[in-house]
């Protein structure tokens, strides 16, 4: 292979992650806007940084595009019943929801269990929070999880 080809295909694939980067960044802007409004209503409910809810949804459903999020509307990677095998012959473990919004309640709800949630409510430290979160069993791989959320919250200045 010449080195003019070389150069071509570098700058080729240089261009194509550019791309895929600014697609991926224009579906987490859209779906922050999206959900921004449902999200600070919770954090006023529940006393969680809206930041936090926003971050791990982002994560979880990949911006709204996974599998979960549009065929359950389950944001957040929550395991329970669904009905998909009954309606569309597909198997999943997550938990289906009847909206968007039915699965971010479900979310706070289900941290507002947790043993940690008193003592962090209504404290604005999304650290804390996704540390707490993550150690309380969230993930199945706890130090990456909290890598991503709190990366997501930087990225997106939320």
């Amino acid at each position: 292979m010449t080195m003019m080809k070389w150069i071509l295909k570098r700058k080729i694939l240089v261009l194509a992650m550019l791309a895929v980067m600014l697609s991926a960044n224009a579906q987490s802007v859209s779906y922050i806007t999206k959900h921004k409004t449902m999200t600070s209503e919770l954090s006023e409910q529940y006393g969680i940084p809206s930041a936090v809810i926003l971050a791990v949804a982002l994560v979880e459903s990949s911006a709204g595009n996974g599998h979960a999020a549009k065929k359950l509307n389950n944001h957040f990677g929550i395991v329970g019943k669904n009905n998909l095998q009954a309606k569309k012959g597909y198997h999943s473990r997550y938990k289906e929801y009847d909206s968007e919004q039915e699965s971010f309640m479900d979310f706070c709800r289900t941290i507002s269990k947790k043993g940690f949630y008193a003592r962090l409510k209504d404290n604005g430290d999304t650290k804390e929070w996704v540390k707490a979160i993550s150690r309380a069993g969230y993930s199945e791989q706890p130090k990456v999880w909290e890598k991503r959320i709190l990366k997501t919250i930087k990225e997106n200045k939320l």
